[in-house]
């Protein structure tokens, strides 16, 4: 009888704690949009300064890669096809508080649909960008090749490198 009764208390805890952390999450989303000058997240902390300076990173990087890979005057016109594709599109000029106001007037279902449309939208920007680096990748020597790899290697220059945690 005793493990029926004990077996009861370690399902009604694991019922507890499941729906305890499903209300700990659905509360986090509920909470009010807030932070310095009511903006939220890297925006409160960070600002539109590291945006900028961001832009100018990122161009530098272009700039460096283009010396790096010595192109000739045959590959230029697909530099400039691969460096227009991998532009920054759309957050740039994206005024989040409007775009939160928009959506808390929104129910349920219809930022769902919201959120999906902007997920094809980011699919299809990243589908240009990969198709436009094959198509680039293809005019390069090997020996380019190898410098583009080296290079271009996503979260390479992200400032954060990945961290392995020792058990």
């Amino acid at each position: 009888m005793k493990s029926i009764q004990g077996s009861f208390a370690k399902r009604a805890l694991m019922v507890g704690l499941i729906a305890g952390s499903g209300i700990l999450a659905a509360s986090s989303f509920a909470m009010p949009a807030g932070g310095a000058e009511g903006k939220t997240g890297c925006e409160a902390r960070q600002g539109k300064k590291v945006d900028g300076k961001w832009q100018e990173q990122r161009a530098e990087r272009l700039s460096g890669l283009k010396e790096k890979l010595n192109l000739t005057p045959a590959q230029e016109a697909a530099w400039d096809a691969f460096a227009g594709a991998v532009q920054p599109g759309m957050r740039q000029g994206v005024d989040r508080q409007a775009m939160q106001a928009e959506s808390a007037k929104l129910n349920t279902p219809q930022r769902l649909d919201k959120m999906l449309a902007m997920s094809e939208q980011r699919r299809a920007r990243m589908i240009e960008r990969s198709q436009a680096t094959k198509a680039f990748y293809a005019q390069l020597t090997p020996a380019q090749q190898g410098v583009f790899d080296a290079e271009a290697m996503p979260g390479r220059h992200r400032g954060h490198g990945h961290h392995r945690h020792q058990s």
